[in-house]
């Protein structure tokens, strides 16, 4: 039971710890961490923009600030639900090219405006055109403020676990370099290369196949990986502010079937 939990665990960890983006996105340039450029002087917190990719090729968008919203829209087209949201419920995303976008806002099936999103070339610049009845466009400017940089530094490093705030006592030690790309490598018993494109990357001398990576924010990491097709664990991955400590929450499911919760602490 002891060697198939230090398995699972140690094919979470190398599966999570892979936070590499490239500057503009691998597939949506949009994604990344934006700030309000007319904000950054008159509000504060300034206004921030959340932009991560989401298994199944959609995309979750957060702002924080003066106005808040939270949904996740899918790629196809098509309606998808956004409760909790001032103004809107439903949310239609598509994608006019690679550096643009249009994102419909509906209430109850009836649009109530329509946002125009265009990246420029370097990938530094997200202008938001926003259109109403009854109202004049509206226009505003963000700055990347989050991307590849953000992303992986925090996490690249040697990691030991932390054994005083750790329940499983395993000593393991977690090597993460960058790889130059924008992308992180781990090199040790398991090895592979990922970003936060959304895609499935294949994993070397693991008994799972592929990893997917989501970046939650830049110092916060989703990652799920699967075998034979299947998922078999989800882990949440936290760098503190400082950039000292990682915490590493996951769940799975044993070969046997048991399932695991585990939390585990580790420091540079």
């Amino acid at each position: 039971m002891g060697g198939s939990i230090r398995t699972l665990l140690l094919i979470g960890l190398l599966a999570a710890v892979q936070p590499g983006v490239t500057q503009s996105g691998a597939t949506d340039p949009r994604v990344g961490v934006w700030t309000l450029v007319s904000a950054q002087s008159s509000l504060e917190p300034p206004d921030r923009l959340s932009i991560t990719h989401v298994q199944g090729g959609g995309v979750h968008v957060v702002m924080s600030g003066e106005r808040h919203f939270d949904f996740t829209a899918s790629r196809n087209g098509h309606d998808s639900p956004a409760p909790g949201n001032l103004g809107f419920n439903q949310i239609e995303l598509h994608r006019i090219d690679k550096r643009q976008a249009e994102v419909t806002q509906k209430k109850d099936g009836t649009v109530v405006a329509k946002v125009h999103e265009q990246v420029s070339k370097d990938g530094k610049e997200l202008t938001a055109t926003t259109t109403s009845v009854g109202h004049p466009d509206r226009i505003t400017v963000w700055t990347r403020t989050g991307g590849a940089k953000l992303a992986v530094d925090p996490f690249v490093g040697e990691w030991t676990q932390d054994l005083s705030k750790t329940r499983l006592r395993q000593g393991l030690v977690l090597k993460i370099e960058a790889d130059g790309s924008g992308g992180v490598r781990f090199v040790g018993d398991f090895s592979y290369t990922a970003r936060f494109d959304g895609k499935p990357y294949d994993l070397k001398n693991s008994r799972n196949d592929t990893v997917i990576l989501e970046l939650v924010d830049p110092h916060t990491v989703n990652a799920s990986y699967q075998r034979d097709g299947q998922v078999t664990q989800k882990d949440t991955w936290v760098v503190s502010a400082d950039g000292q400590q990682m915490a590493l929450s996951t769940t799975g499911t044993l070969e046997s079937g048991q399932k695991l919760t585990e939390k585990l602490v580790f420091k540079k």
